[in-house]
């Protein structure tokens, strides 16, 4: 089904190391309104959603795996040669005791990523308007994030990814109107 091209979907480039910055990120990471929660939506939906936008649902939920992957890759480059004393000083000492330098699913907090993050009501336009909102809070919180850093080439994927969030609600709005037409399109047998 799919075709995996061993690179990023956009270069991720960071100037310096940044513990603080990998610990905030993990939100995108393993976050209820992250990109694996987003990911699995979206695959999950397109199971209850009409024809005419499965493909668009399939799209987007593998794009976002493109995202998780660009996240990790941003934690694993601002956090590779830590010592554990500029771990525990970036608050990241918690995750050091349970899972080393590995990445793990959880967000910012530190609370492990649940499968109670992912949306599925069964309702097109409901799930859609839920897409929508994941999508706007994503792209709140990569503004946010953007915020948080003096590191230009880190706020570059950041912005990249932020306006990703934001071509994906348009996409997504578009669907709704779709579905919208069809349903008041009066239906002849």
């Amino acid at each position: 089904m799919w075709i995996y091209e061993k690179k990023l979907q956009y270069p991720v480039k960071v100037s310096k190391c940044d513990p603080r910055m990998a610990k905030l990120l993990l939100e995108q990471y393993g976050g209820a309104d992250g990109e694996l929660a987003a990911a699995l939506r979206y695959l999950n939906q397109r199971y209850s959603i009409p024809d005419r936008v499965i493909g668009l649902l399939t799209d987007i939920g593998t794009e976002e795996f493109a995202h998780l992957e660009m996240i990790a890759t941003m934690v694993y480059k601002l956090t590779k040669d830590l010592n554990v004393d500029q771990l525990k000083a970036a608050g990241l000492d918690d995750h050091y005791v349970q899972h080393g330098k590995a990445l793990f699913y959880e967000n910012a907090a530190g609370v492990p990523w649940t499968a109670a993050y992912i949306q599925a009501k069964g309702d097109p336009i409901a799930d859609l308007y839920e897409d929508i909102a994941a999508e706007e809070k994503a792209r709140a919180t990569y503004q946010w994030l953007i915020d948080m850093t003096d590191d230009v080439d880190l706020q570059d994927g950041l912005k990249f990814l932020r306006e990703r969030e934001v071509i994906h609600s348009l996409r997504f709005r578009e669907a709704v109107e779709i579905l919208k037409e069809d349903r008041e399109r009066q239906k002849v047998f």
